[in-house]
């Protein structure tokens, strides 16, 4: 059946292309995962700050390295991208930032991230988010970014507003967590948003 509305980003625009390393303004690289990231992975998923605001855990090298490629091979699928977050001079892993629920015809995605326990602190999460922001609305042309957290994380709600995006209300017992039903705080960027000013780290 034909469409009024033509597709904001073209099918095949992720896949058509190798996915890029960005670079941020503080010394990190967005890069692909690599195999030798699993270790750093697997450390990452012990942290108590971790399980308290993600639904997985990690007990082995062996996981943590299919989880790699699971996300490595994502990019062909085109409905999930995920990077990690280094250091770019010793390529030291210190995070992860995401784009989830890719919908290249609607030109929407989330945005999602998280941090090393020993890279807190050192701005991590904000110069990730806003270097993938910039590049999926000017290198792909998507439209919109959302972003959510639960309205506990204080952590996340200061990143979400450090990077320009908007808090637009408060979705009601939306995710299950560990312990239990949380409220979720939906921000959102959407294409012609000013770009915040003020990029010091905060997180």
């Amino acid at each position: 059946m034909p469409s009024l509305i033509p597709d904001v980003v073209a099918p095949g625009t992720l896949a058509g292309r190798k996915q890029p390393t960005l670079t941020t303004d503080g010394g990190l690289v967005v890069r692909p995962w690599a195999d030798s990231d699993a270790p750093a992975v697997l450390e990452a998923f012990q942290d108590p700050t971790m399980h308290q605001w993600h639904a997985l855990t990690a007990e082995s090298e062996a996981e943590t390295a299919a989880w790699i490629e699971e996300w490595r091979q994502a990019w062909q699928g085109e409905r999930h991208a995920f990077w990690a977050v280094a250091d770019a001079d010793s390529d030291q892993l210190v995070g992860r930032v995401a784009l989830r629920a890719i919908e290249l015809a609607d030109g929407v995605a989330y945005i999602a991230y998280w941090t090393m326990p020993h890279a807190r602190g050192r701005g991590v999460a904000p110069q990730a988010v806003t270097a993938l922001t910039r590049w999926a609305f000017d290198e792909i042309g998507l439209h919109r970014l959302e972003l959510t957290h639960a309205t506990g994380n204080e952590a996340s709600c200061r990143v979400a507003t450090k990077t320009g995006y908007a808090l637009e209300g408060t979705k009601r017992s939306a995710e299950l967590h560990a312990d239990g039903w949380h409220d979720m705080h939906l921000h959102a960027r959407v294409q012609g948003d000013p770009v915040p000013r003020d990029r010091r780290p905060v997180f």
